[in-house]
């Protein structure tokens, strides 16, 4: 038995194939780089007045509080958020400055707000460390007890 077609049909049959449905789009091409906006390749560093930091003198702590909840992301992140101690909402933890801890940050970024801990009156001494606490701008302040003077010093 042979199926014999005429030219019309064959033509139909042809034009059917090679057409494609205009709704259709490639999901590839959605989320090539030439579609993400060229601001986002912007090198960063003209935004340090924005943010009143100093390229030349970058800060040397970290203040890492997490915003955002862990829950329905993935794995990873919930992970990178417990190693970080980031458990609790809202509680900021200090991190150091460092590459290592920069690429930890930077998958659970979306998560959690950085800012540069500020020492407006330097760094506290060791014996002066229990008296310190940070305030809602991101400084260390110390907060200094004034120690009694000696009784030679008054009787002079």
């Amino acid at each position: 038995m042979s199926v014999v077609f005429s030219p019309l049909s064959v033509k139909i049959l042809t034009e059917a194939t090679t057409s494609t449905c205009p709704w259709f789009v490639s999901l590839r091409s959605k989320f090539t780089k030439s579609r993400i906006p060229k601001e986002l390749f912007v090198e960063r560093s003209k935004e340090h007045e924005k943010y009143g930091g100093d390229p030349n003198q970058p800060h040397k702590l970290h203040i890492v509080t997490r915003v955002k909840s862990a829950m329905r992301r993935p794995y990873w992140e919930k992970d990178m958020v417990k190693y970080l101690g980031l458990e609790k909402a809202h509680v900021p933890v200090i991190h150091k400055n460092t590459p290592s801890v920069n690429s930890q940050l930077k998958f659970v970024k979306h998560l959690v707000r950085i800012q540069p801990l500020k020492t407006p009156h330097g760094l506290p001494a060791e014996e002066d460390m229990a008296d310190t606490y940070i305030n809602s701008k991101g400084e260390l302040i110390v907060h200094r007890l004034l120690k009694p003077v000696d009784p030679k010093a008054i009787e002079s």
